[in-house]
């Protein structure tokens, strides 16, 4: 039976990178993201690259929390040995200031998507050999930016969500590995829309330090590849690193009766 990998946010940047470098590896691919006309031209890319390959399109709005559910169901058929929950997308603005219809919008993506997707396929996986997933969070999951506040405690969420879940598979004993890939500043279409922009941001000549999304993507084929938990950009030196969890960690409070 054919296995797949699964990624969320397929249709640009971090997600459509990784799908090529996954796809060069020889993963079948699972790719997801609202935007259908741009996952045809991401499997028609693909194609070029291996077209043996299978390359199913699903177009899901997962803001939609019920769409993450459902998206779910329709792959039943088919077995996935790695999902890639990238899906996601920030904001820049004042506490007091922030439009709350985008902020809810970003919290069922960031965070209720991701958490319905993950423990799905961590109640079907964690027992396969062999299988991992991997959450998609940020610079700003561990360090708090001033202007972005509710789009880093999303990203916290996601950090601490993903060690905690490698803390527990690994106290089971689980053959599943989870793993969390915290980009910093990276040539995506990111900061368009956290800004709310019309066209894209030109980074080269305006930030000192920055990654491509091919960059990332190859960031995360080395996390893939690793037994560490946490592939993250050091936000100064921008040196990608691979390392234990860094959230504290308690081991479970047993019910006494």
């Amino acid at each position: 039976m054919k296995k797949y990998t699964v990624i969320t946010g397929a249709s640009s940047g971090i997600g459509y990178e990784s799908a090529l470098a996954f796809a060069a590896r020889g993963k079948n691919l699972i790719i997801v993201a609202r935007r259908t006309e741009e996952l045809e031209k991401l499997k028609s890319e693909i194609g070029k690259l291996n077209s043996d390959l299978d390359v199913i399109i699903k177009a899901a709005d997962l803001s939609l929390v019920k769409n993450a559910y459902n998206l779910y169901e329709g792959l039943k058929e088919y077995e996935i040995e790695t999902w890639i929950n990238n899906a996601g997308f920030g904001n820049f603005a004042s506490v007091g200031e922030q439009n709350l219809a985008k902020i809810e919008s970003m919290l069922n993506l960031n965070i209720e998507a991701l958490t319905i997707l993950t423990s799905l396929y961590v109640r079907d996986y964690s027992t396969v050999e062999g299988t991992q997933v991997i959450n998609v969070s940020s610079g700003g999951g561990y360090t708090i930016i001033g202007n972005a506040i509710t789009y880093c405690a999303t990203k916290f969420y996601v950090s601490a969500f993903t060690e905690g879940l490698a803390h527990e598979l690994k106290e089971k004993g689980a053959k599943m590995q989870a793993k969390v890939l915290a980009p910093a500043a990276t040539e995506t279409e990111f900061a368009k829309v956290s800004y709310d922009l019309e066209e894209n941001i030109k980074f080269e000549g305006v930030l000192p330090k920055y990654h491509t999304a091919k960059e990332m993507a190859g960031f995360m084929l080395e996390l893939y590849d690793s037994e560490k938990v946490v592939g993250k950009v050091d936000g100064i030196t921008y040196e990608f690193q691979l390392l234990d969890p860094l959230y504290p960690y308690a081991t479970r409070l047993e019910r006494q009766d």
